[in-house]
This record gives structure tokens, C-alpha cells and sequence, in this order.
């Protein structure tokens, strides 16, 4: 299905769904805000959201601690469903 769903807390969700440079973009490249603190990415909005630098808000890592959405300096595991 190509959908990963962080669990980030209400105020950095709507961050990214609504402030972050991805924000801007057509729909299907940008995180969607499901409630609850939770995020969605596409495989689209994944794409997009890596190519933001590390110094960004909603940059993408995916490393040894595994796949990790950034806002700040918290990491928050996006996991695929």
C-alpha cells in the first residue's frame, strides 16, 4: 500500500501538514494530519519530505534506527502500514 504513519503528537502534525516546505506542494506530495497526533505519508509525500535538508522541519532519515521523521531535534519512527 505504500503508506507510513507516524505517531507525533497533535502540534508537530499539524506542523507538517500545514507549515512545513512540503505543505505547499500538491496533494498527494504532502504529509496528511490524521488526528489524534498522528501523520501520513504516502509514498509520494515520502519522496518529497526526503528531499528537504536535515536542518528542516519534517526531514526524512532512514538509517541503522530505521525510517524516522525529524521536527526539531525529535525523531519520530514512521512505520509502514
Amino acid at each position: 500500500m505504500d503508506v507510513w504513519i507516524a505517531e507525533v503528537g497533535a502540534e508537530n502534525a499539524e506542523l507538517l501538514a500545514t507549515r512545513s516546505r512540503t505543505s505547499v506542494l500538491a496533494r498527494e506530495y504532502r504529509p496528511e494530519d490524521l488526528g489524534d497526533g498522528r501523520i501520513r505519508y504516502s509514498k509520494r509525500a515520502l519522496g518529497a519530505s526526503r528531499e528537504l535538508s536535515e536542518e528542516e522541519e519534517g526531514a526524512i532519515t532512514d538509517d541503522a534506527e530505521g525510517l524516522r521523521v525529524w521536527v526539531g531535534d525529535d525523531a519520530y519512527d514512521l512505520e509502514e502500514v
